[in-house]
């Protein structure tokens, strides 16, 4: 049973039981089950409208040459754009995580304060607000260090750049921790490399693939007892099949 037969048939038990709650278990074949699944309720795949923050191409292109450089593709498996990571990245900035909903922004805000408990003050604004700033630091360090844009760079330069930038060595200006900056992008390439693909990323359930991940399979019970061995389960994903 899939998991979209499992949602109906769920549904129709409960519906029985509404309908005709005195009626004993062998009567229940016989109470009608007229039951309809309606499309708001099923899970929506993410980036239906385009991009909604990244909406410069120039900051994609950037973005695009360190993501492929922090997940490049190889013969396991294409790389972190290729992946689908920045549509789930502009889609994670759209929402809650790229406001900072769970985070505490207001004033006053102390970045000393961050440095003593984070070891780099990387919490004072959004995710989003975070991004944008710090893709324009990015090309204007490129154009005034290399005279080009970021995405022009070959793939030693900026493999040298990122190797910088993680241990805080490169200057991308007051307003943008170059380190922290650093752990966010890596970060959120890995969340959209491995997300279930109804988050925009891991297309065709790469990710998932590479490492031996089922999905969101409705039932393991058939497999719990099978210890050691390659079951060979093709992933499955919460994107609803007609």
């Amino acid at each position: 049973m899939n998991r979209r037969e499992a949602l109906f048939s769920l549904s129709g038990i409960v519906a029985s039981l509404a309908v005709a709650p005195q009626l004993r278990a062998k009567e229940l074949h016989n109470v009608p089950l007229e039951t309809q699944l309606s499309a708001d309720h099923l899970p929506q795949p993410a980036w239906q409208d385009g991009y909604q923050v990244l909406t410069n191409p120039l900051d994609r292109q950037n973005l695009q040459a360190i993501f492929d450089r922090l997940i490049p593709a190889d013969k396991l498996g294409p790389s972190a754009t290729e992946a689908g990571c920045i549509e789930f990245l502009d889609n994670q900035l759209a929402g809650d995580y790229g406001s900072g909903a769970s985070l505490y922004l207001q004033a006053p805000l102390h970045p000393e304060n961050e440095e003593k408990m984070m070891g780099s003050p990387q919490f004072l604004s959004a995710p989003k607000e975070r991004y944008l700033t710090g893709l324009k630091a990015l090309e204007s360090w490129a154009l005034k260090n290399h005279q080009s844009s970021f995405h022009a760079l070959n793939a030693e330069q900026v493999d040298n750049f990122l190797t910088k930038m993680e241990d805080g060595k490169i200057d991308l200006g007051a307003e943008v921790n170059s380190q922290a900056f650093f752990e966010l992008m890596l970060q959120n390439a890995r969340e959209g490399y491995l997300a279930d693909p109804i988050y925009g990323g891991n297309k065709n359930m790469v990710g998932w693939k590479m490492i031996g991940f089922p999905g969101a399979r409705y039932d393991y019970r058939p497999y719990i007892e099978r210890r050691n061995e390659n079951l060979a389960l093709i992933p499955v994903s919460l994107i609803p099949n007609d």
